[in-house]
């Protein structure tokens, strides 16, 4: 199966955990020119990016070892321009997250990771 193909599956399977555990999709598969951000969901005042990873095993590392620093700066530099893009107020309650699907098992790290400018 091909990864774009694999990918898109395993967001369609976090963006269904986190809605059935009361997060509201705000958007999906959000591209910019800096890079891309899997989910954008809503939940308690939060305006939540997403990162979906997949690992069918738990080698290399594991899914969340996956996102780092330099993903992380990727994300932060997407997720200013999609506030700014939205002309959403700076004071805007913000966080990133991460899905991480280990083969059929779902582990969701909130506030995985600070902003990095």
């Amino acid at each position: 199966m091909n990864t774009r193909k694999t990918g898109s599956e395993k967001e369609q399977i976090a963006a269904a955990y986190l809605k059935k555990n009361g997060y509201e999709i705000v958007e999906q598969n959000y591209r910019c020119r800096f890079g891309e951000i899997d989910l954008i969901v809503r939940k308690d005042g939060y305006l939540i990016f997403v990162e979906v990873k997949y690992r069918a095993g738990g080698g290399q590392g594991g899914a969340f070892a996956a996102v780092d620093y330099r993903k992380q700066k990727i994300i932060s530099r997407v997720a200013m321009q999609y506030m700014c893009y939205r002309k959403l107020p700076d004071d805007v309650p913000c966080r990133f997250d991460v899905v991480a699907i280990t083969g059929e098992r779902i582990e969701h790290m909130a506030n995985a990771f600070d902003f990095c400018g």
